[in-house]
């Protein structure tokens, strides 16, 4: 099911991690866009992994529903709760702060906290939102996948993906450039909805050459965009603008994602399986989980610091970076991998049972399909 190159596809995630890193721990002013676009890499990755993932098992001939869908949410439990509910404990011995809205971010509603708020308090769990809405994605599209009439899902995430886009109009008119516009469910649906529109065209052939070619020409121009002064709150530039840094980076994404899971060669295929890159982006999970936790930690501990961890800047990042990616890796090996080792009860597609091994050869029987994820390219 799984390209032995899909281990590049952890280099992705080690590069978006490290964007979310910088932009909280490094960029001036305690946040920047960069992060922003870590955060949509990760949701481009999951929609294109996850789809992937269940085209693959509905196409077996084993395949049916139901116990495709317990297997998924199992699996998807083992993978995200244990670490997630840890933190969440954790959020709550050690700020008060948190308290009040612990019961939100338990029902993966992060989100809709801070977007009723219209404030990132408690800054803590503020990260969380992202968290949200793949929770919220995971609840809704493995149904339309599976269950769905196998020719109209291409249509459905296109669907999907022109809705979201069409969601950006609303703010204009409203007139109102709250949290929500960024952190309701249909602003993140475009990166998940490109990710599934990925898969399910790679499943019918290459990834469509327009989009070969055009993504250098929009990464240009979002990188002028990006780069421009928005204007005062209430300018004809402000909300264009909004819109075009939101989109034009969703195609050189799906273009280095595709690149990126066929494997690429050369110099950047080196750079792409680096160990230490892999290795982040195997831990990424647990590095966006903790590294807030620990930042609060590292500032509380500013007085046994020989370095100003206190504020934005490279002794923030090398100390809190370096302590979130020690705990992280240590959460992977002692914590989440040990976990990850009872997916092996959730298959997606039951093995098959021949009643003897020398019986299936002698009939000729294939192997059955391992439609397992590799350890090295976890959806």
């Amino acid at each position: 099911m799984t390209n032995a190159r899909d281990i590049q596809l952890d280099a992705l995630r080690g590069v978006a991690v490290m964007l979310v890193l910088y932009s909280h721990f490094f960029a001036p002013g305690g946040s920047s866009f960069v992060g922003h676009l870590g955060v949509r890499l990760f949701f481009v990755l999951s929609g294109f992994l996850i789809t992937r993932l269940l085209l693959d098992a509905r196409d077996t001939s084993a395949f049916a529903s139901g116990p495709a869908l317990r297997s998924f949410y199992a699996r998807r439990m083992l993978r995200i709760f244990p670490p997630y509910f840890a933190v969440l404990a954790l959020a709550w011995l050690a700020s008060e702060q948190s308290r009040p809205s612990l019961a939100w971010h338990a029902l993966y509603l992060s989100n809709f906290w801070y977007a009723r708020q219209n404030d990132w308090t408690p800054w803590l769990l503020c990260h969380f939102w992202s968290l949200s809405i793949e929770e919220q994605f995971y609840l809704a599209w493995p149904l339309i996948v599976l269950l769905a009439p196998r020719r109209r899902i291409e249509a459905i995430a296109i669907g999907v993906i022109a809705f979201s886009l069409a969601y950006r109009f609303y703010w204009p008119i409203a007139a109102n450039p709250a949290l929500a516009r960024d952190l309701l469910p249909p602003a993140s649906m475009d990166a998940l909805g490109c990710g599934a529109l990925l898969a399910v065209r790679r499943a019918r052939g290459a990834a469509p050459q327009w989009m070969r070619l055009c993504w250098p020409a929009l990464a240009v121009a979002f990188l002028f965009v990006v780069q421009s002064d928005p204007g005062p709150a209430d300018s004809a530039w402000e909300w264009p603008r909004w819109a075009l840094v939101q989109v034009l980076p969703l195609v050189p994404m799906l273009a280095i994602v595709a690149a990126c899971s066929n494997g690429l060669r050369g110099t950047m295929g080196r750079l792409a399986e680096l160990p230490p890159l892999l290795w982040l982006g195997r831990i990424s999970y647990g590095v966006y989980l903790y590294h807030s936790i620990l930042l609060g930690l590292a500032v509380r501990a500013q007085p046994w610091i020989p370095v100003n961890v206190s504020e934005q800047g490279p002794g923030r990042f090398l100390v809190a970076g370096t302590a979130t990616v020690v705990v992280a890796s240590l959460s992977w090996v002692f914590f989440e991998k040990p976990l990850n080792g009872f997916k092996r009860y959730f298959p997606y597609v039951p093995p098959a049972h021949p009643r003897s091994a020398s019986e299936a050869l002698r009939f000729g029987a294939a192997p059955a399909l391992d439609l397992r994820p590799t350890d090295r390219s976890r959806p």
